[in-house]
């Protein structure tokens, strides 16, 4: 008797009869005959009795293609076995062509899915290879039937699907402070812990890429003020002691001198020990600049998977007051400022400065002049964004203005938006944790097919209805992966299960991580907020006070739903506010081929990201706060806020300051701000000129509009897929 199934990917499962029934059952729908009950019981049970205790699930179809040859049901049988056939034919065909495609570097969805990721090189073309042919594999082996279903259906979309059998994680912020004190080992050699200033704004690359290779998200680094802070005191000691060995006296008693800031002066009339310190500070914040530019510079060049695509990286900072912390975020923001290579904006890392009453927001607070240096060079380079810790959603009970380590109760973001926080089974912390895996819901699709019931009420149940039904989907697929994540050893992930996940020290190379995961979160997302709206009320809530109540009633159903599936499944389970990029038009295309092209809903290439208001929408930056403001508590697995400004923002970095006061004022947890910028991509010149056809500088006519696409920049629009392009040039100014 059959008693466990041993699927393709090593797991074992129980043995469901209903599974061979309703395959027979199938097959005999597409025959003259038609449905033979009696049959069906008889061959179901005839193999769950004749079957080993554990059999694979090709031999159990096999045994159903024999039982169904010996029977008087031929006809059947043939309809079974060609069905197998087909399947496997027309997956080869689907494989062929898209092969063909990436061969041929064509431009399309597939090979445009990621802007970040050059498809055309060898590499690039190699991880395409090997992506689009897993994603069928994960649907055959790894996705349950009612998993499956919904995917097909176009109401789910699994996020990294091509990456779910490596049983990766998404993303992490990485606790650089221990690497840095220990060094690390990746599995080929060694680090050793840093001393100097340099060799730590190294390791930060070196870490942030070898995580890169073994997970299938972003990198970030929560503190990275802080955690530099150290080497710039060591760097400080370092000059003294060449002043020492020059001048043959001994400076020791300088080595922990306090010091108000690191700013470079001129030794012009300085003596004695005022010009000995004066010149280390000098040198050391000529080293921390050097450090600084190497970090970004490494950041943008240095290749992670396979050499096709640059670290997705991330640095929150600006709340370390110590004079060290304050050089490590000034030089940073001069480096910035002052571009890479030939002065071009630096795509990585994305930068997110921590606002924080008390410390950088008024005037009177100490890193106060460093946030007015922030808005200027972000209002020239896009970066930094910013990241509310006064929002009440991102405070924590244990912050302390006077403990030095506060940063670990400070929370932080991934650039794209990924936001980990609360925490059911550890610290309330974004330190040594991540987003272990997330989905999204096509909640327009939902709204679709409601939005023919004339009655309202009636409607708006029905739609909740559903809503619910894959909201239970959606986490059980979630639930599942994480079970199937749990069983990798630590030894698949080097770097990241011994010196970055919370725990994770603990573990030997052949333990699982099932024990240490759960630190982590389960993402629920969803898309096109603005579309559903539409659907079943005719306006979007950018519009309409009444959209805006149901579209927050809608939220905040998924957001309870989902403290109910954490308790549930004992699992920190969280709503995103999904960075939807190739997926905002690949749902649209698939509806509006069953749906029709249907007024404000399907009319478009894409679907607004999440809780947006649509891009195209005329209003104020104000009137888009006010509506977007409250779905941040709600969306506590990430969110983001943005505004477009028209003109050169370098000359007026007060609207950035404005727009982080609105930030304030409406309790939004992370935003940032779009503006013009042109970049030449022959010698790299940058500037807002409207509309601008020819590079001043070198007469080039290769000009690309720097652009944010889902909160990381892209040096080139060409490597866009259609449906962010289409976006792209629907995005209006908000005044």
């Amino acid at each position: 008797m059959i008693q466990t199934v041993l699927k393709r990917d090593g797991r074992v499962v129980g043995f469901n009869e209903e599974k061979i029934a309703t395959a027979i059952r199938k097959a005999m729908l597409h025959t003259d005959k038609g449905e033979d009950l009696q049959l069906i019981h008889q061959i179901t049970d005839r193999i769950s009795f004749k079957g080993d205790s554990q059999m694979t699930v090709e031999a159990i179809q096999d045994l159903v293609e024999v039982e169904l040859m010996k029977s008087s049901r031929k006809d059947v049988a043939q309809k079974y076995i060609a069905y197998r056939n087909q399947r496997s034919i027309a997956r080869k065909a689907k494989t062929r062509d898209m092969f063909l495609e990436i061969i041929n570097i064509k431009s399309n969805d597939i090979t445009r899915e990621n802007a970040n990721m050059n498809a055309d090189t060898p590499a690039g073309m190699m991880m395409k290879f090997a992506s689009e042919t897993t994603k069928p594999f994960v649907d055959d082996y790894l996705l349950s039937e009612e998993v499956l279903d919904a995917v097909t259906q176009n109401y789910l979309h699994i996020h990294d699907k091509d990456y779910y059998p490596t049983k990766s994680l998404t993303c992490v912020q990485h606790p650089l402070d221990h690497i840095l004190k220990y060094g690390f080992s990746a599995g080929h050699g060694e680090s050793r812990p840093a001393k100097r200033i340099e060799t730590a704004s190294i390791l930060g690359c070196i870490s942030l890429e070898t995580a890169q290779n073994e997970m299938h998200g972003g990198q970030a680094i929560p503190a990275f003020d802080f955690y530099l802070a150290p080497y710039v005191r060591n760097s400080f000691i370092e000059e003294v002691k060449n002043l020492e060995e020059l001048n043959g006296k001994d400076y020791s008693h300088l080595y922990q001198k306090e010091l108000a800031d690191y700013l470079l002066q001129p030794l012009d009339g300085l003596t004695g020990e005022d010009r000995i310190v004066q010149h280390a500070v000098n040198k050391t914040v000529s080293r921390v600049h050097q450090s600084m530019e190497a970090f970004i510079h490494n950041m943008n060049t240095i290749h992670s998977r396979g050499g096709n695509q640059v670290v997705f990286s991330s640095i929150n900072y600006g709340t370390d007051t110590s004079a060290e912390g304050r050089c490590i975020i000034r030089e940073l923001l001069k480096s910035t400022y002052q571009g890479v290579g030939n002065g071009e904006t630096a795509i990585f890392p994305i930068q997110i400065w921590k606002k924080k009453r008390g410390v950088s927001y008024l005037p009177e607070d100490r890193n106060y002049d460093l946030y007015q240096l922030a808005c200027k060079v972000t209002a020239r380079r896009f970066f930094p964004n910013f990241l509310n810790l006064d929002a009440t959603f991102n405070q924590s009970e244990d912050w302390k203005a006077d403990d030095p380590k506060r940063y670990q109760h400070e929370v932080a973001t991934m650039g794209c938006r990924t936001r980990v926080f609360e925490n059911r089974f550890g610290p309330k912390t974004s330190i040594g944790r991540g987003n272990i895996s997330f989905s999204t819901i096509n909640i327009v699709r939902l709204g679709i097919e409601c939005m023919n019931i004339e009655d309202k009420e009636q409607r708006i149940a029905r739609f909740f209805a559903k809503l619910d039904s894959m909201l239970e989907v959606t986490a059980r697929q979630l639930h599942e992966r994480m079970e199937f994540q749990k069983t990798a050893f630590a030894k698949q992930f080097p770097l990241l299960m011994s010196a970055l996940w919370i725990g994770s020290e603990k573990l030997k190379p052949n333990d699982t991580i099932a024990s240490v995961i759960n630190q982590g979160t389960l993402g629920i997302g969803f898309i096109g907020l603005a579309e559903c709206l539409v659907a079943l009320l005719g306006k979007h809530h950018g519009e309409s006070g009444e959209a805006q109540e149901l579209g927050l009633k809608i939220v905040t159903y998924m957001r309870d739903r989902a403290n109910q599936f954490s308790e549930q499944y004992q699992h920190n389970y969280s709503v995103l506010a999904t960075p939807a990029e190739g997926l905002s038009g690949k749902f649209t295309r698939i509806d509006r081929k069953k749906f029709g092209t249907l007024p404000g809903i399907t009319d478009r290439d894409y679907y607004t990201n999440s809780n947006h208001v649509p891009v195209y929408y005329k209003c104020s930056a104000r009137h888009k706060a006010e509506v977007e403001a409250p779905y941040h508590e709600l969306t506590r697995g990430g969110h983001i806020f943005y505004v477009e400004i028209d003109g050169d923002a370098t000359h007026n970095p007060e609207v950035i300051m404005r727009v982080v006061d609105m930030m304030d004022q409406y309790n939004i947890g992370y935003g940032s701000v779009n503006h013009n910028r042109n970049r030449c991509l022959e010698c790299g010149h940058e500037n807002s000129t409207p509309n601008l056809e020819e590079c001043p500088k070198c007469g080039s006519k290769h000009i690309d509009k720097l652009q944010r696409i889902t909160g990381y920049l892209v040096g080139t629009t060409d490597r866009w897929n259609n449906a962010k392009l289409a976006e792209l040039n629907d995005r209006v100014v908000h005044n």
